[in-house]
């Protein structure tokens, strides 16, 4: 039985103790991190308010007026009928448009974000294996420890 917590942090992966040092700050308190949530959250809420929106609008339109939604357009497809079929459009659009922000303005954020904190990780690993004692360095194949899946 160990000594030590394998979850002294409440993470769930298992790191031995003195193994690196402690981040001199969290990833959350990075101008650069608080840029990616503030792009993502602004366009969720015009994605949200589109959707949600058109569907809202659909269903007040429906209720509200219901000679103008049964008249009809070709046959027996009704202006109503056209509307709410448009509906998958808009998801659609909705979706689309979700794709293509990511790719263009998130992903390029949160892969500058990633190699940073690969660098900062890669850093302290090389300032943490010199000082470590010769039987304290984690081996992956060593009996001193263990990784959880």
């Amino acid at each position: 039985m160990p000594d030590f917590s394998p979850w002294h942090d409440n993470s769930l992966t298992y790191s031995p103790p003195n193994s690196e040092p402690a981040p001199s700050r969290r990833i959350s308190e990075d101008p650069e991190f608080h840029s990616l949530r503030r792009t993502q959250r602004r366009f969720g809420v015009r994605a949200t308010l589109l959707s949600a929106g058109g569907f809202l609008l659909y269903v007040l339109v429906s209720h509200s007026f219901p000679g103008l939604m049964n008249q009809r357009l070709l046959g027996n497809l009704t202006l109503g009928l056209a509307l709410g079929l448009g509906q998958f459009v808009v998801m659609g659009v909705t979706a689309w448009c979700y794709v293509r922000h990511m790719r263009t303005r998130v992903d390029p954020l949160a892969r500058g974000l990633e190699s940073r904190l690969h660098q900062h990780e890669a850093n302290s690993l090389r300032t943490a294996a010199p000082n470590a004692e010769a039987g304290q360095a984690f081996r992956p194949g060593s009996s001193r420890g263990f990784r959880t899946w």
